[in-house]
């Protein structure tokens, strides 16, 4: 029984056109070719005499939900579908006792779980016994990376698989399948076609209700590619403001930046803008990124940010993301250091490992005569006073050797930095 079914509607209420192409079998499944072809995961997962519980990973509109209901029908196990987001503890109670009535029946239950992620950690602790005991087979949905958003005692009862967004092949295949079954070629234009496919962003539930609308608005003349834009709605970007993809784009962005593709650290930050991202974060991580992957080898860099950050506040938007985009596009440009970062986190574990370590003496100020009969300030030398501004002396605390923390590169600004701190280097270790 289908959900349009179970939900009371008849043959001769109209049903979506995505419930209509629902596929009858596993291979009828559209994408997904790292799964279901021969030797793919699924595939071997399901040549197995008992099939695992699987968490399926992916982003909306991949198939999650009709793989599960075919994975059911292959195994010949009962299909019973539960959301995270409308079910609470009293639904699987009911959904487990249910369950068990089955399996006193001779019949096995595969329990699909839509959004899994949205479940708390106890919800989903109440699977782990009923998953053991083999009294359901969980096949649980999620848009979220199961890493981070499932418990760890579920993950380890699971396989994980993770669904691609569909790319351009398989949305034109369900297009084809589409008019197929409307018995007619929608009314697009060849550049219209393809503007449809990037709408759908590679989501095929969002592509075949797009398709409905067209099929529905009968336009008089084939829609051009402008005429589609305006007419009908995208599926929204794929982005988040606390998820995997904001995280992702952060990434990415960073790694653009550092490796110095200056393109794409633009077309990334315009990305997560289109997607609704705070620019104030986008802004923060400008200022890692300039101090961790610049650094030194130009030190406006930073200055650039937070200036930029600035003239945004003053702006607003749109005009704020003008210089967004050019401190985006400086730091891309700009020569790349991590060795002040790389310092500071080797003097961060040295200090944890010398303990505490006073200083020594000559550093220290000895504002009474006790102090100094104790011998504190004694052969300090006032580095001012010396002709080349540098006396020579260590800071680090007596008996503590390290070899240099800061090593500077010999690219941009830190050329210089690197020739002044080997000539106070040699002065160091001629004063030992």
């Amino acid at each position: 029984m289908s959900l349009f079914e179970a939900a009371g509607l008849g043959d001769e209420l109209p049903k979506p056109l995505a419930e209509r192409l629902r596929p009858q079998r596993l291979d009828d499944v559209v994408g997904q070719k790292h799964l279901l072809q021969p030797g793919g995961k699924l595939r071997v997962l399901l040549s197995t005499k008992a099939l695992p519980s699987i968490i399926l990973h992916g982003p909306p509109g991949t198939g999650k939900a009709t793989i599960a209901r075919l994975l059911a029908h292959e195994t010949g196990r009962h299909f019973e579908q539960l959301s995270a987001i409308f079910s609470g503890v009293s639904d699987l109670k009911k959904a487990f006792a249910e369950a068990e009535a089955r399996r006193e029946m001779g019949k096995a239950t595969l329990m699909f779980v839509d959004e899994l992620h949205r479940f708390d950690k106890r919800q989903q602790d109440s699977f782990l016994p009923h998953m053991e005991t083999g009294l359901i087979t969980l096949i649980g949905a999620t848009t979220e990376n199961p890493s981070f958003a499932l418990n760890r005692a579920l993950l380890s009862r699971a396989a994980v698989l993770k669904l691609e967004r569909l790319d351009t092949e398989d949305l034109a295949e369900l297009v084809s399948r589409a008019e197929a079954e409307l018995g007619e070629q929608l009314p697009l234009t060849d550049e219209a076609r393809a503007t449809l496919l990037a709408m759908a962003d590679g989501d095929g539930r969002a592509l075949l209700s797009l398709v409905d609308q067209i099929a529905a608005s009968a336009p008089a003349e084939p829609l051009t590619p402008e005429a589609l834009k305006t007419t009908f709605a995208s599926r929204a970007v794929a982005g988040d403001r606390a998820g995997d993809v904001h995280y992702d784009f952060a990434s990415v962005l960073q790694k653009s930046i550092r490796g110095s593709d200056v393109d794409a650290a633009l077309y990334w930050v315009a990305r997560m803008l289109d997607a609704g991202e705070d620019p104030m974060f986008i802004f923060r991580r400008l200022m890692v990124i300039a101090s961790e992957d610049i650094g030194n080898a130009d030190p406006r860099a930073l200055q650039l940010v937070v200036a930029a950050r600035d003239a945004f506040h003053q702006l607003g938007e749109p005009e704020g993301h003008i210089p967004l985009g050019q401190a985006v596009a400086y730091l891309g440009a700009a020569p790349k250091s991590n060795r002040a970062y790389m310092g500071f986190n080797q003097a961060k574990a040295l200090a944890k490992a010398t303990g505490s370590l006073p200083p020594p003496a000559h550093a220290v100020n000895a504002p009474t005569k006790a102090m100094k009969e104790e011998g504190r300030g004694q052969g300090y030398v006032y580095d001012h006073n010396l002709e080349d501004g540098h006396a020579g002396l260590s800071y680090f605390p007596e008996g503590v050797e390290t070899e240099p923390l800061y090593v500077p590169t010999n690219r941009g600004a830190e050329r210089i930095m690197s020739e002044r701190l080997d000539d106070i280097r040699r002065k160091k270790q001629q004063k030992r």
